[in-house]
């Protein structure tokens, strides 16, 4: 018998998972299965729908530029390219304080309160008539964006399996393809208003921010906080739902901040990659298929086709990523390769053959689903709820920077070919694939280390909470909250 064996550890509170008092149930593949579908069917529509306007919000902008604001409100094209670069400027200065409200609030309720002020700032565009008040407005909507996406990371990993998240994640992420679909039809019909002192672009700020408004009431009252408080879940199905994810070895969350876990977090070389990832993948593409050669009606049509190939290659992305054969990084380099080719081609076929940039153009949307396979990926490999979230900040971070020095590659020199735009695009899109690779192997190889390290004797201990009211209770290693790093029983998904 080791040294380890029934030794008695005790433990704050505090310090350990808010499943810790749950102790482990019978949970039968049946019970799994029936457990995984019913929590589909009560929290996955509202993250799709959530997703879905949030996006389609936030790309008002873009579709706006059809519809008169630029006229309308006297921007130059230097100010349009502002209006979309602060966005993600104020997103980025405050990913961490949101990433902090959320694990210091419950996550269903901050976000509600986020989605609801959004839907306020975004009908006040309508008013908005200059540059200053455009860009104070949009300055507003970043820092509510910035609760979202970390948001639905947490609670798709406080509810699935790592093996379920990324098929879970793209799920919600491909409802961008929906919103951009949407978004262009409603544009197609406020281009046919003629109302007095009021342009479609207000309506179409006014529509959607309506539908936003609605939207985030229900989210409120209806969306969970946690597995372990959910109220479509029976007191034993809670405790089912904790036992589902132990293999996890993530645990569900934990309410207060270590600042340990975040110094690892600043240190760990993969909190550094995975943010050289998630800026590479996200030099994005602005162009405005107008510039093509079609008019107002026709690139605001064009635009649901972007979306139903976003939806595609999402779809196709995840799926492939799910697969054990193929797993994550060798799924989105896949997806890179048709990226780049498309890349290539807009930049060097005729400008004459606008039906073949055309395709080259939708063949570029391949890029997205990386990054799909990306998100679901990092909050596979973390563990350690403060770490965490000081991880999906930093990355988020990442993506904003990436998202907001790409407003300003389409200058109007460039124009009509935009080479420089479309050859930084195809550099970047190749770093992110090697980017991938590169942590696939620094995983592969960690993984190895903890094989031959044998079993953590570690694991024999006891460990004793205390409760507030004074009862202890036996904990689980695996709801302690500790970090990958902490515990080598964790195994790094591929």
């Amino acid at each position: 018998m080791n040294s380890y064996r029934d030794e008695r550890r005790s433990l704050d509170a505090r310090d350990v998972d808010v499943a810790a008092t749950l102790g482990p149930v019978p949970l039968s593949e049946e019970q799994a299965r029936s457990l995984r579908r019913k929590i589909d069917w009560h929290i996955m529509p509202f993250m799709c729908i959530m997703y879905l306007m949030t996006f389609m919000d936030k790309t008002t902008l873009g579709e706006a530029a059809v519809l008169g604001i630029l006229e309308d409100a006297n921007l130059s094209a230097n100010q349009y390219d502002w209006l979309g670069t602060i966005f993600y400027f104020s997103y980025l200065a405050f990913q961490y304080p949101q990433n902090l409200a959320l694990q210091r609030f419950p996550v269903g309720k901050w976000m509600s309160i986020n989605i609801f002020v959004w839907s306020v700032i975004l009908c006040c565009h309508a008013a908005c008539k200059s540059f200053g008040a455009l860009f104070a407005v949009r300055f507003l909507l970043g820092i509510c964006e910035g609760a979202i996406t970390p948001g639905f990371l947490i609670v798709t990993s406080m509810f699935y399996t790592r093996e379920e998240q990324t098929l879970r994640v793209g799920y919600w992420f491909l409802m961008n393809g929906f919103a951009v679909i949407i978004l262009g039809f409603i544009s197609f019909g406020v281009l046919h208003t003629h109302t007095p002192n009021f342009m479609p672009w207000q309506w179409l700020m006014i529509i959607t921010g309506t539908i936003t408004l609605v939207t985030a009431i229900f989210f409120w009252f209806f969306f969970p906080d946690s597995p372990t408080s959910a109220w479509f879940l029976s007191a034993e199905e809670r405790a089912q739902a904790v036992q589902r994810i132990r293999s996890n070895q993530t645990g569900v969350e934990n309410k207060h901040f270590k600042y340990p876990q975040f110094v690892e977090a600043i240190k760990d070389r993969k909190t550094w990659l995975l943010a050289f990832i998630a800026g590479s993948a996200n030099v994005v593409n602005s162009l405005i298929v107008a510039q093509f050669g079609f008019n107002d009606i026709q690139t605001t049509l064009l635009g649901c086709v972007d979306g139903v190939v976003e939806i595609l290659t999402i779809w196709l992305g995840v799926k492939l990523a799910s697969s054990k054969h193929i797993g994550r990084a060798y799924a989105a380099v896949l997806m890179y390769v048709p990226a780049i080719l498309g890349c290539i081609l807009v930049s060097l076929l005729p400008f004459s053959n606008k039906v073949g940039l055309l395709f080259s153009y939708w063949i570029c949307i391949f890029a997205i689903a990386p990054f799909t396979i990306f998100l679901g990926w990092v909050a596979a490999i973390t563990s350690g709820h403060t770490k965490r979230i000081t991880t999906n900040a930093i990355v988020l971070c990442a993506y904003a920077t990436g998202n907001a020095v790409s407003q300003f590659m389409w200058q109007a020199q460039y124009q009509p070919r935009n080479h420089i735009p479309w050859a930084i695009i195809t550099t970047t899109n190749f770093c992110s694939a090697l980017g991938l690779l590169l942590l696939r192997h620094i995983l592969a190889a960690d993984n190895a280390k903890r094989d031959s390290e044998g079993k953590d004797l570690e694991e024999e201990s006891v460990y004793v909470v205390r409760l507030q009211d004074g009862r202890e209770v036996n904990v689980d290693r695996t709801l302690l909250d500790l970090t990958d790093k902490e515990n080598r029983q964790f195994r790094y998904v591929l």
